[in-house]
């Protein structure tokens, strides 16, 4: 008997024919058809049941063709994407616009050229150890992990089995790696190890601190409840208050940074807002010039200052504004950046802490962003905001009073910076440096984790390195300078332990130290040197959990958790720059940059400002979206996307080393080599953040 053409028309198979009505072209619809079992396909010779001989070959037809129609459209998703990454890869390299060609820095060119140098002789290294290596594999000379103890390796060099010239000099190699290389890397490894798990069990005892914390619900609370304006309580506790907005040449957030400010819900008479206008650009002084006009116009008791000589960065223009005459007359300071927007209720929930509690000097609010679901970037950085305010912050403030000053979101007692010594412009954050010396007179801090306070993330590579470079040189030059003042103290010596080891070198400088050396440079090495070995648990498991730990304050970021800790490592090369420069007193490390800001905040978010200003206020000065949007997207012609040298180095000397471990079979090693090597190479490339066509 033939077999049957009718296999897919069996009782057991329930499906529903393709039905295609057409009454006219333009009205027409599909039933979907179920695709037929794997029972149906293991008797091709079975005769089909009867009443199932109406359903014909069409129908498996079209199920065939809409399968391949969507196979396809993925297929060409995927080919389009990367003809698309090709493209702007070849628009990079053919502009030539690398960070060698950004001056914003002022790095010095011999550091500079000296740092990428080393980097770069380690990858042409590693590419001839690789052919090396590749030749004395296919001789037979296989290296597993049973094959690396030194009885075996010094047989391995005996004359017995050499064979030829490259024998010969492969021996060799392989006893010089035993006799002179392994035991340094081996020992400078361990050190690393050592190190990391320091800093691993300081970041799992704040994790404990912060879960203690959320167990039994401990946070600050001011001796008086939150009050309201309008309640007539002749009770109230309204200080006087001077808010300050220092700025820079940020035409893009000066209009609601403004606004925001100037709706603080505070007693007009108690209230007095600087604007603390640094730019150099004629045309951006005089649209805040105007900005400040009309709401002084309207009613907000707010003055505009300019400085003629621009000396300090934002040190000297904050200690300019303290030297005022009028300033006297204030016992509080809220300083906001230019691109922050406090809530109206924000000094009524910061300010009421101070109540009797004169040995407080700061209080400081939490940040939240506007952007942080812009990009992948931006997602990154949620996670790393998130744990250093809901974790160390917070921790420090409830066990230890003392946390460095983030800059901005905070009110400070004028008392306390008078008698710390001030503004000083000696280092690029002032912020930290007028922290410690609060920390080092007896002052107390409180963080208000439940007190947030709006701005704005990086967006692009670029400006997020900058911002980062100056993060982690300051703290190096504040340590180099303040140890005299912290070692002479008249405070604990616990607390004296606290800012020298944890505050200053745990936390600045080892963590970005191991980080670039242990996973960038020794890591690779161990590769073309295997008888120095990194552990599984310090490669993988150890990362692994204490990223799972630093993303548990943002765990909407989990899906992020992978790319993130390879993120982390690929940032170790420009903190570990940074540090180096801050340490030394290079030169990078006394230039202050700028973070380029775009302006963005959701419509939502204007429409709450907008119906919350009288009407009276509503006009010039009134936020305007699209206006706002315009800005942002004339700024953007002028960025440019640019090649980070160092970054690209790197990419090619981890994929260097992972290329290696393939011939050492070392399976974690060469997925964690692969995947950073990628991540590098794609923040090399600068396809990371914002992309500017």
């Amino acid at each position: 008997m033939a077999p049957s053409l009718y296999w897919w028309a069996r009782d057991t198979h329930k499906g529903t024919p393709v039905v295609v009505k057409m009454e006219n072209p333009n009205n027409w619809s599909m039933v979907e058809l179920e695709s037929p079992s794997e029972e149906d396909l293991l008797d091709p010779n079975d005769i089909v049941s009867k009443g199932a001989r109406n359903k014909n070959s069409k129908q498996l037809t079209w199920v065939i063709l809409l399968k391949a129609h969507r196979a396809a459209g993925c297929l060409t998703s995927i080919a389009a994407a990367f003809l698309s990454l090709a493209a702007i890869v070849r628009r990079r390299v053919v502009a030539g616009r690398t960070d060698s060609t950004d001056t914003s820095l002022r790095e010095n060119p011999a550091v500079k050229s000296r740092f990428y140098g080393c980097i770069r002789a380690f990858l042409w290294l590693s590419l001839v150890l690789l052919g090396f290596e590749i030749v004395a594999y296919f001789k037979g000379w296989h290296f597993g992990a049973s094959d690396l103890h030194l009885q075996h390796l010094y047989s391995l060099t005996s004359a017995f089995t050499v064979r030829d010239v490259f024998d010969l000099l492969y021996s060799e190699w392989v006893w010089i790696r035993v006799e002179y290389l392994a035991p340094p890397l081996q020992f400078l490894a361990n050190v690393c190890i050592l190190l990391f798990f320091i800093q691993s069990l300081d970041r799992l005892i704040l994790c404990l601190g912060c879960f203690w914390i959320k167990l039994r619900k401990i946070k600050p609370v001011p001796k008086m409840d939150y009050f309201d304006l309008e309640n007539g309580d002749g009770d109230a506790y309204f200080p006087m208050v001077l808010v300050q907005i220092p700025m820079c040449n940020e035409k893009e957030v000066y209009q609601q940074s403004i606004a925001a400010v100037c709706n603080l819900d505070w007693p007009k008479e108690r209230l007095l807002i600087q604007v603390l206008d640094d730019s150099d650009d004629p045309t951006t002084q005089l649209l805040i010039s105007d900005e400040v006009n009309q709401w002084h116009q309207n009613g907000a008791n707010i003055i505009y200052r300019h400085r003629v000589i621009r000396e300090g960065y934002k040190a000297g223009n904050l200690k300019s504004a303290m030297s005022c005459s009028y300033v006297k007359d204030y016992e509080f300071v809220a300083i906001f950046d230019a691109d922050f927007q406090p809530n109206p209720d924000f000094l009524k929930k910061t300010v009421p802490h101070f109540k009797d509690n004169e040995e407080l000097g700061l209080v400081q609010a939490r940040w939240s962003f506007v952007n942080k679901d812009e990009n992948l970037l931006t997602r990154l950085q949620l996670i790393n905001l998130a744990f250093h305010f809901e974790v160390e912050q917070q921790v420090n403030g409830i066990f230890l009073n003392f946390f460095g000053f983030n800059g901005t979101a905070g009110v400070w007692r004028i008392k306390a910076l008078e008698e710390s010594g001030g503004w000083l412009e000696r280092t690029t954050v002032e912020d930290m440096d007028i922290a410690v010396r609060a920390h080092l007179h007896g002052w107390k801090f409180v963080f208000l984790n439940d007190v947030e306070c709006q701005c704005e993330l990086p967006e692009s590579y670029e400006a997020y390195r900058k911002q980062q470079h100056r993060w982690h040189s300051g703290p190096m030059q504040l340590f180099r300078l303040c140890l005299p003042a912290i070692i002479q103290a008249k405070i604990s010596i616990w607390k004296k332990t606290n800012l020298i080891f944890l505050f200053f070198l745990l936390r600045k400088l080892i963590l970005p130290f191991y980080s670039f050396t242990l996973f960038c440079i020794i890591l690779p090495m161990t590769m073309f040197v295997p008888e120095a070995t990194l552990p599984s648990w310090v490669v993988c498991y150890v990362p692994a959990t204490m990223s799972f730990l630093n993303i548990l304050p943002a765990p909407k970021s989990f899906p992020f958790i992978v790319p993130y800790l390879l993120f982390e490592n690929t940032m170790s090369v420009t903190k570990f720059n940074a540090m180096i420069s801050g340490l030394f007193q290079l030169g990078s490390a006394y230039k202050w940059v700028v973070t380029k800001k775009t302006g963005r905040l959701s419509e939502g978010d204007l429409i709450s400002l907008v119906e919350k200003l009288p009407t009276h206020q509503r006009g010039s000065s009134e936020p305007n979206l699209e206006e706002i949007v315009q800005k942002a997207h004339k700024a953007s012609k002028k960025k440019h996307n640019r090649i980070y040298t160092k970054e690209l180095a790197l990419a090619f000397l981890l994929l260097t080393a992972a290329a290696r471990s393939l011939l050492s079979a070392q399976g974690v090693h060469f997925y964690f080599l692969l995947f950073q090597g990628v991540s590098f190479l794609l923040v090399g490339l600068d396809l990371i953040g914002e992309q500017v066509v």
